[in-house]
């Protein structure tokens, strides 16, 4: 499976979705943290960041005994550079285009 698959992938669940909005919320958290707010149980939690980590959204760093989990966004960062900004470049023209026509500036 290739790099981006992988994003994809643990992109596609929820609760993985919700555990990288938390580590946005506040980056450098362990998995007790990370588990708090979660309907399920600690083992399913650890489950879904082995997956965020084998896709490398996640990257862990131990302090002391504490294993701490922070947000990797490079990830991410590929996703929108290959999947993303081509469509937004369009709208951002059509809204540009619009604008010109709704102020009745035809030619600029």
């Amino acid at each position: 499976m290739t790099d981006q698959e992988l994003v994809f992938k643990a992109l596609a669940e929820p609760a993985r979705r919700t555990l990288l909005d938390r580590l946005y919320e506040r980056d450098g958290q362990t998995l007790t943290e990370l588990c708090e707010h979660m309907q399920m149980t600690r083992q399913a939690v650890t489950q879904h960041l082995h997956l965020l980590q084998d896709a490398q959204l996640v990257a862990t760093m131990w302090r002391g005994r504490e294993k701490l989990h922070y947000l990797n966004a490079v990830p991410l960062q590929r996703v929108y550079e290959r999947w993303i900004r081509k469509f937004e470049v369009s709208r951002l023209q059509a809204l540009e285009s619009l604008k010109r026509r709704l102020e009745g500036d035809e030619n600029g």
